[in-house]
């Protein structure tokens, strides 16, 4: 049995093949290419146990390892530079170390989703980042409409009412020419999201989980699915804190001298997670009396702000509670505010 320990980067990998010694047997560069990949994967035994830095790339190193049923860990970088740090890095001693700490049972491993979860996910996150640029271009129209001092009166400006009115308001030339174009490309991916949206609805439709958490006050077909994702299997997580901790929603913790001081959220683990819990949690407070409790009370006391992580934290543990026992959300609606007195009541109960 050898060790390998793989230090990827964009263009090449190097590769420290190591035995059950702890004896280097063989360093060498490889480019990342399928056919040099696939060239010294052929010399990798069934009995090998090859080490994988997570870096941005190692889907592509990873499926290639799958497709051939090889044994490999992920390593989680972070822990893997707090247990071996050093203050000179280069790739053989990073990809020395890696098999070190394979050899040694020490290595930190990160969670590999199942193909079917990374794909999904590369379609969600497709869908993210096309709202991003349309968000970007709308930002880039509304900019322009103020160079010009107009301030149209509509809820919506890319409403068909509003779009109408950008088509036929008169601008100069230097002008016109690009809120033309901005339109366009709005239109464009307005229709691309649509298209991809229907895709996310179909895959909902056929998993049990996420049509589960539709149940939930704020989510709908693409958070649902974009959350289970981002989870991955729920038996990982022994309870409710750990996946907090996951979704980087719990407060950091500061003790020294016999004193401990809550600060503000790590922030750490998935990212899209913890976004699109904050995202839903002022629609959440909106729809559920349990989670508006919930927002007034820490928003009085914190501002909104910490509100919304408050809710958001809270959602994922009652997310926690229905994926483990198959259990839809129990809807109890936020009665209509009559009065400040009557929300008073309400929320004094």
């Amino acid at each position: 049995m050898n060790y390998i320990g793989v230090d990827l980067h964009k263009n090449y990998s190097f590769i420290t093949r190591m035995d059950e010694k702890g004896e280097n047997i063989k360093q060498m560069r490889v480019e990342n290419d399928p056919l040099s990949l696939g060239h010294f994967l052929d010399t990798v035994s069934p009995d090998d146990k090859l080490a994988l830095e997570a870096t941005w790339n190692w889907y592509y190193f990873y499926e290639m390892v799958e497709d051939r049923n090889l044994s490999l860990s992920l390593a989680h970088p972070k822990n893997t530079k707090a247990i071996a740090s050093a203050k000179i890095i280069t790739d053989k001693i990073s990809s020395t170390t890696l098999a070190h700490l394979l050899r040694a049972n020490l290595l930190p491993t990160a969670y590999i989703p199942t193909r079917q979860v990374r794909d999904t996910r590369e379609i969600l996150r497709y869908r993210a980042s096309l709202v991003a640029i349309r968000s970007m271009i709308k930002n880039k129209v509304h900019a322009l409409l103020s160079k010009n001092g107009v301030h149209p009166h509509f809820s919506d400006i890319f409403g068909q009412k509003g779009l109408n009115y950008l088509k036929n308001i008169k601008l100069r030339p230097c002008y016109r020419q690009p809120l033309n174009g901005y339109l366009k490309i709005v239109e464009v991916l307005t229709q691309t999201i649509s298209e991809v949206t229907k895709t996310i609805e179909e895959l909902v439709n056929k998993n049990p989980q996420a049509t589960l958490l539709i149940t939930m006050p704020g989510i709908s077909y693409y958070s649902a699915l974009l959350i289970l994702m981002e989870i991955g299997e729920i038996d990982r997580f022994p309870s409710d804190k750990q996946l907090c901790s996951y979704g980087g929603l719990v407060p950091s913790v500061h003790s020294s001298g016999g004193k401990t001081r809550m600060g503000s959220i790590t922030k750490e683990g998935s990212k899209w997670l913890r976004w699109i819990l904050i995202e839903l949690s002022g629609h959440a407070a909106k729809g559920s009396i349990k989670f508006n409790r919930l927002y007034q009370r820490v928003s009085r006391k914190y501002g909104k702000p910490t509100a919304r992580v408050a809710v958001a934290r809270e959602m994922l543990r009652v997310i926690y509670h229905m994926l483990k026992n198959n259990e839809p959300f129990r809807v109890v609606p936020v009665p209509k505010q009559k009065s400040s007195s009557h929300l008073h009541g309400v929320m004094s109960r």
